[in-house]
């Protein structure tokens, strides 16, 4: 049996958000979607709030996945350890709230879902994530298993897409919120792309208003980030994976305006 696995881009910003849960229910019917994972961890421009999270989950996702900007609203600490369908990266110390993997049920089986967050040029008080979702997978017995690599270098992407080629149905990259070209099937079976996009405001610098972006580099003092004003898009991937051996056989990049 063949399942269609929707992955969606960094939701940025309450615009973008509004723009999920408008057009998410209508897409994942026009592409047969089974199972939705969503990267939330912008919605509130920089960190989720803990009402976002549920509105993503009614919007019609299954997993929530978080990166970098997790601790941001400290509101979101001790929800994590009662929403299991909310991940923090797995890589966090483990006394942190939450936890960064979960196996959910569905109608063709379980699919299990592991948020990763990179190091480079990212939070370095985090585990290496190589060893340690190597450790997690040691045992794994589930077929269909989903990885949202929340990193900032494409090289640390890539490789861990070949480090678990085989060993998983499909990877995808989130945090740098500019689509990338390369969907595919690695040489074991595993989907893959190096980075989803976003959901959120076309008009902008990664979600953010252009002009406090163009300020910023030109040496403004640093401010919290606004999410740009404006029309949206929804960038995404859906993972056409087979139930009875867990491999990708369809990787396809879908940009919704």
């Amino acid at each position: 049996m063949l399942v269609n696995i929707m992955a969606v881009g960094d939701v940025c910003g309450t615009s973008g958000l509004d723009f999920l849960k408008k057009h998410l229910r209508a897409l994942q019917r026009m592409k047969n979607i089974s199972f939705t994972v969503v990267n939330g961890e912008n919605a509130n421009v920089v960190g989720v709030t803990p009402a976002q999270c549920d509105q993503i989950l009614s919007a019609g996702a299954d997993v929530v996945t978080l990166g970098n900007h997790t601790w941001t609203r400290w509101e979101l600490q001790p929800y994590l350890d009662d929403q299991v369908r909310v991940l923090r990266p797995l890589n966090y110390a483990p006394q942190c709230p939450g936890r960064g993997d979960v196996t959910v049920e569905t109608a063709f089986g379980p699919v299990r879902v592991i948020n990763l967050l990179g190091r480079f040029t990212l939070d370095g008080n985090t585990d290496n994530p190589f060893p340690v979702v190597d450790a997690l997978l040691a045992d794994n017995q589930v077929r269909i298993v989903l990885v949202d690599f929340h990193a900032e270098a494409t090289s640390e992407k890539r490789a861990m897409g070949f480090f678990l080629d085989g060993r998983i149905s499909a990877l995808w990259g989130t945090h740098t919120h500019v689509q990338t070209s390369d969907a595919q099937i690695l040489p074991h079976g595993t989907g893959y792309i190096t980075d989803l996009g976003m959901t959120g405001p076309e008009n902008s610098v990664l979600g953010i208003d252009p002009q406090q972006s163009v300020r910023k580099f030109l040496g403004d003092p640093p401010r919290r980030y606004e999410a740009a004003k404006g029309p949206c898009r929804m960038e995404c991937a859906v993972f056409t994976i087979d139930t009875e051996t867990g491999a990708c056989v369809k990787a396809e990049a879908m940009r919704i305006q």
